[in-house]
């Protein structure tokens, strides 16, 4: 599979999560929508990082590691959508000037 249909592959299978969450958001609250989409990327994030572990004191050894960057990674891409947002404000939302 080359990079470019991966990149493809990545954004659909976002663009899907996305999508349920819009769906879910019609008839719940979004924030209990957002903090349910926080609450499944880190489960199954962790689930990952037991899985590649060979025992419960090597995943337990890891924490500090993976918890700086899975933060470090959602903290960078916060902000890259945040100035897509702010940038295209309008647009996103709808909203004519």
């Amino acid at each position: 599979m080359s990079d470019t249909d991966k990149d493809k592959e990545f954004y659909e299978m976002a663009d899907a999560y996305i999508s349920l969450a819009n769906k879910q958001s019609k008839e719940i609250d979004p924030g209990k929508v957002s903090a349910t989409f926080l609450y499944a990327a880190s489960r199954f994030n962790i689930f990952l990082v037991a899985a590649g572990a060979a025992s419960a004191d090597e995943f337990g050894a890891k924490k500090e590691t993976v918890c700086d960057y899975f933060m470090t990674e959602y903290k960078k891409m916060l902000e890259e959508h945040f100035a897509d947002y702010q940038a295209n404000f309008d647009k996103y939302l709808g909203r004519k000037k």
